[in-house]
Parts: C-alpha cells; sequence; structure tokens
C-alpha cells in the first residue's frame, strides 16, 4: 500500500509542463469531435459536416496550445492548482474559442466548407474547459489524496488542534494543517462569534461554538493547542484566549497580526507563540492607499536610521509602495545589511541601494544626498536610549539636533520634495536630554517648513514594544536568568504601541501632511510597567512574584510617573483619519533665536560642556526640567 501511495504521488510530480502540452492536443482533438458528436448524429457528421470539422481541428491545434502557452498554462505546478488557475484556465480557453470562431465563420461564409453547425463553437468552449481544467485539477486531487493518506499514516499527527477565527485567515490555517503532514497538527473545530457560521463546515471541519464556549470546549473535548487565526483580533481577544488557555494547561499559538502581514515580515499561515505584543494589539487602523500611493509610487525614498527598529519596519512597509528607489542609510554596516538582506529576499524586484553615513557630517550627506537625489526623506535616525544619553549629553546632541539640522540643509540644497521627522513623547515638557534633543528637532523641522513652504512634518508617538533598547527586551533577559524584575515604581505609566502599528500610522499621517504640522498618533490608555512585567512574566510560562519576583527601585530624579502627547493650552485637531492629530501652533524659544540656539549647544556639545548644554536647555526650551544625573544605573529602565 505504501509503494502504492508513493507511486502516485511520483506520478503527480512527474507530470511535466512538456506532457500536458502534448496531452492538450490530444485533448482538443477529443474537445472537437465530442462537440460535433453532442450537437449531431455519428453519421451524419461524416457525410455532411467532415470538411468543417478537419478545418476546426487543424486551427484549435495551432491556436490553442500558443494561447495556453501565452496564458502560462505549461509554466505552472498544477498539483497546488487554487482559484487564481481556474480563473486563468477560463480566460485561456475563452481566448482561444474567441480568436478560433471568428475564423471557422469567416471560412463558412467564403465556402471554404458547405455545412457548418455553429452551436459547435459553443460545445467546444465548454467542453475544451471541462478537459483542459479537469486534467490539471486531476493532478491537484491526487496530490491531495496521497497527502490525506499519508497523515492519517502519520502518527505524530493526531495533535488535535482548535482553530478561534473561521474566517479567511482560520480557513487557510486549516487548509495548510491538513495538507501538510509534516506539521503534525489536525484541525477538528473552530470556533467563531458570527451567529451564520454556527454548525457550518470548512474543509470539512465544524465550527463548534462560540469564543464563550473555549472552557467548555477544553474541558469536554481533546484538545492539545489552541490556534488564534485572527490577524485582526485585538489584545483582549488574545488575553481571553491565553488566559483560559493557560489555566487549562493547554498550548497556544498565533498567527501574525495585521500589522507584521503589512510589513511583509512574515505570511498569514506561519504561526507562532504569543508574544506581550499581542496581549496590547488593537484594532486595526485603516490606511488611505491613494494618500500615501502618491507620496511613495515612483518616487526616490531615503530613510535614515533604515537599520533601527522604526527604520527597519519603515522600509518594510515604503517598499510595499512600490517606489522607484528605496535608500537604506545609516551609519552601522551591520544593521543596514541585516535590513537590506531581509528587504532583498522579501522584495526582490525593487531597487535598494545602501548609503553608510553619519547624519552628523555635514558634507558626507550632502554626497549622498546629491547622488541619490530622494523625493522623500523619513528620517528615523536618532539617540532614543534615555538614561545612556544623561551619560552622553555632547553626542546626544550632535547626533538628535545636530543630525537633523544636516538632513533639513540637504533638504534645503537638493530640493527634497517632502521630509518627515520621526519624534517621541518624551519631548513633550523634557525631564531628559533625549526629549529635549527631539524636541529641539521638532523645532528645526517646524521652521524649515514654514520657511520653505514645503510638505516637512513632524510625526510623535511613544514608547514601542520590542524596540532596541526598549523595557521588553530588558525583563526577557532578566526572566531568562531567573529574575527579579526591576521596575521603578508601581505607578509609573507608558503609552505603547508596536513597531509595525506605529509605522503603519507614520506613513498615513506623511501622506496628510501640507507643512509645519505635528501629528500625534493615538496611542490608547497608558499602561502601567508593572502590568507590563506581570504579563510577561505569565507568557513565559512563570507565576509573578512566585516563580520570578518583581523589584521596585525607586523612582529617578528627572523621571515623570507618566508621559504626555501634547503641549498644556495647544489646541489639537481631529484629522481625517480618526488615530491621527494634528497638533497646532509651534514653540517659540525663551527668548533666542532658533538658529542661534542650536549654534550655541552644538558649540557646547563640540566643547565638553554637557552640564552646561543641559543648563542652556533647561533655560531656552519651554516647559524643560532636565535634572542632571550622571550616576543612574542603566539597567533600570522604564
Amino acid at each position: 500500500m505504501l509503494d502504492c501511495t508513493a507511486n502516485k504521488m511520483k506520478i503527480a510530480y512527474n507530470i511535466r509542463n512538456r506532457h500536458l502540452f502534448v496531452g492538450d492536443l490530444g485533448l482538443t482533438v477529443l474537445s472537437i469531435i465530442a462537440a460535433y458528436i453532442l450537437r449531431l448524429e455519428l453519421i451524419e457528421i461524416f457525410a455532411n459536416y467532415y470538411l468543417s470539422l478537419i478545418w476546426m481541428t487543424g486551427l484549435s491545434l495551432i491556436i490553442k496550445p500558443v494561447v495556453y502557452y501565452l496564458f502560462g498554462l505549461y509554466r505552472r505546478m498544477w498539483i497546488y492548482a487554487s482559484m487564481r488557475e481556474l480563473r486563468l484556465i477560463v480566460a485561456a480557453v475563452t481566448t482561444a474559442s474567441a480568436i478560433i470562431s471568428p475564423i471557422m465563420l469567416i471560412l463558412f461564409t467564403n465556402r471554404f466548407f458547405i455545412s457548418f453547425p455553429r452551436s459547435v463553437l459553443i460545445i467546444d468552449w465548454v467542453t475544451s474547459l471541462m478537459l483542459i481544467g479537469g486534467s490539471r485539477y486531476g493532478l491537484r486531487m491526487l496530490a491531495e489524496a496521497v497527502n490525506k493518506n499519508d497523515a492519517l499514516k502519520t502518527p505524530t499527527s493526531n495533535k488535535h488542534t482548535l482553530i478561534i477565527g473561521a474566517g479567511d485567515a482560520g480557513a487557510l490555517v486549516a487548509k495548510e494543517l491538513l495538507k501538510n503532514p509534516t506539521i503534525s497538527r489536525k484541525p477538528v473545530g473552530f470556533l467563531d462569534d458570527n451567529p451564520e457560521k454556527q454548525r457550518q463546515q470548512i474543509h470539512g471541519i465544524p465550527v463548534i461554538g462560540q469564543l464563550a464556549d473555549l472552557s467548555k470546549v477544553l474541558a469536554t473535548q481533546k484538545i492539545d493547542e489552541v490556534v488564534i487565526a485572527i490577524p485582526s483580533a485585538p489584545g483582549s481577544v488574545i488575553r481571553t484566549v491565553s488566559e483560559i488557555c493557560r489555566k487549562k494547561q493547554i498550548p497556544y499559538r498565533t498567527m501574525p497580526g495585521m500589522y507584521e502581514l503589512l510589513g511583509g515580515k512574515v505570511s498569514v499561515t506561519r504561526l507562532r507563540e504569543v508574544d506581550i505584543s499581542d496581549l496590547l494589539r488593537r484594532e486595526t487602523a485603516q490606511i488611505n492607499d491613494e494618500i500615501v500611493g502618491e507620496i511613495i509610487k515612483h518616487k526616490v525614498v531615503l530613510v535614515t536610521g533604515a537599520g533601527g527598529s522604526i527604520g527597519t519596519e519603515l522600509c518594510r512597509q515604503i517598499a510595499r509602495w512600490q517606489p522607484s528607489r528605496l535608500v537604506l542609510l545609516g551609519h552601522g554596516e551591520n544593521s543596514i545589511f541585516e535590513t537590506y538582506l531581509e528587504l532583498k529576499q522579501n522584495f526582490p524586484a525593487l531597487p535598494l541601494y545602501t548609503a553608510i553615513a553619519d547624519i552628523r557630517d555635514l558634507e558626507r550627506m550632502k554626497q549622498e544626498t546629491a547622488r541619490i537625489k530622494p523625493n522623500v526623506i523619513f528620517h528615523a535616525a536618532a539617540h532614543k536610549h534615555v538614561p545612556l544619553m544623561e551619560h552622553n549629553v555632547e553626542d546626544c546632541v550632535l547626533n538628535n539636533v545636530l543630525g537633523t539640522r544636516n538632513v533639513i540643509e540637504c533638504c534645503r540644497l537638493y530640493d527634497v520634495e517632502r521630509l518627515v521627522l520621526i519624534s517621541t513623547d518624551k519631548a513633550i515638557h523634557p525631564v531628559s536630554v533625549m526629549g529635549a534633543t527631539k524636541r529641539l528637532a521638532e523645532m528645526l523641522v517646524l521652521k524649515a517648513a514654514q520657511q520653505s513652504r514645503k510638505p516637512y512634518s513632524v510625526v510623535r508617538f511613544g514608547n514601542v514594544l520590542g524596540s532596541r533598547g526598549s523595557v521588553v527586551p530588558l525583563f526577557k533577559r532578566q526572566i531568562a536568568q531567573g529574575g527579579p524584575i526591576t521596575v521603578t515604581d508601581p505607578k509609573m505609566k507608558r503609552y505603547f504601541m508596536t513597531i509595525p502599528e506605529a509605522v503603519h500610522l507614520v506613513l498615513q499621517a506623511a501622506g496628510m501632511g501640507k507643512g509645519g504640522e505635528t501629528f500625534v498618533l493615538n496611542m490608547g490608555e497608558q499602561i502601567r510597567i508593572v502590568d507590563l512585567a506581570e504579563d510577561l512574566i505569565r507568557l513565559s510560562g512563570f507565576e509573578p512574584y512566585k516563580d520570578i519576583d518583581i523589584v521596585f527601585t525607586g523612582i529617578r530624579k528627572g523621571e515623570k510617573l507618566s508621559e504626555d502627547l501634547w503641549n498644556e493650552g495647544r489646541e489639537f485637531k481631529q484629522t481625517a483619519h480618526p488615530e491621527i492629530y494634528s497638533e497646532e501652533g509651534q514653540d517659540d524659544l525663551e527668548g533666542r533665536d532658533l538658529d542661534e540656539t542650536v549654534d550655541s549647544l552644538i558649540g557646547m556639545a563640540y566643547s565638553g560642556l554637557g552640564e552646561e548644554a543641559i543648563d542652556f536647555m533647561n533655560l531656552v526650551i519651554p516647559q524643560a526640567k532636565i535634572k542632571s544625573v550622571r550616576s543612574i544605573d542603566l539597567t533600570k529602565i522604564n
């Protein structure tokens, strides 16, 4: 029996397109003969219609294979045929019939043959569809039959899997599990809240209830694993499923979220462990394709800091919009190389360029901008590690302030159409060096927008999960070491957003910019850091305070218990997008010109006067309250 199965699979895989070509010649003749027999009596064909039969057969043998070839019917793996291939077959057969029919009618009109039943043209079209389509889908059915047989015989294929979500994504996951016995999972049911789907079947798998029935299903049925197959599922749904599964000691996995899919990082059917970002997931924000496409499609786009967390995700999502060129600029060659390799693999047709350059070096930036001639620049390069920058005031000033001024100067010299600065909530009422320098960077971009009257804008948002140097990687390392997790204060709260979600909205905001706007992303509610730590401990398979302890180290000088996204007294307007707001007005420095202030600050940085630079920023930046604290513990990060 095993030999028989193997032989079937071998036959399915070894039927090449050249064999299909030869087979199609025979099926073409068979289709025409069948059309005549269905329309006429056999004797009548040979008595009166044999000449038209010969002409139609000859024409079909010439035209149909050529049309099928042009439509790509001989460049497909038919064992993986889908609805796309079915539509292709219909189009190819219809086109071939549309070419043959008028030729036959012209020949009939010019008396090449006298008798011709014109209905055979329609019958031949139908029989060709059946024969050509049937031959291809027969190969797929053979392959599926073999796969199903293998799955039944594979001892490891008995891992009963419950799928949450009976939509398109759930159907794709079920199909993948069914056709790949090596995945070692057998789908046994769906849960979905849509009442119309109850007691229905998808790929032969029943919808056995709603999400509220999860506890009962896990208690009454043999379920070895739960898969969450809803890319747009909010964090509350994933949290509910994970808590129930954890109590029942049932492993659970999820498919990627919608923003991961938009970024091109993963495929729909790739399953992974539930991550902390899934618990914080919000409903997917819609994006205006026309607006984003207008600023990116067929444009030369430059991303500074392209090797960083935000920069890399920007490149992933920008690549989807088919820029004429995408340029990755950064000073770290390893990170740029990694980003380049990923993009080259996922977008092989996209022209990609790399530029290893430091934004603090104006002459080098001028060289690259002159060479690249970008239409759009996304400025994501920045020092962002808050405690580390308290130790490196001078470098923070040079990178975040001087670097931004250099980017703006390149935009001015080389007539860049659009500039978007990626900013942070720490720029509002800044209490850190990083926040203060980003506030100045915002001011520089807004002033440049005012002077140039070009769509230069700022996009501001809060913390992003999983970025390098952020709290989540630190907590994971502390958990891996057995704890404890260090948190400064139990009341400490921060805004959080996933990186793909933030970049998704950045692109939308960039498209809406007319010049001089500060766009603020809707970050939702602030989350307690201690709650984040507890969730991460549970996701790691431990219990907080029992297996892994949480230690409170005390709030640091200059640190805020919560962050702000906008200035007090400043008017905010709702934009056309419900998740994006626009801040009205601009900051004025305390009694100084911005250019003069920046020159003085950069001079202090070059002279190594870090403490003086802090005092100076406190003096000139509105509502700045930076404390000079050089001896902080870098491991205690919020």
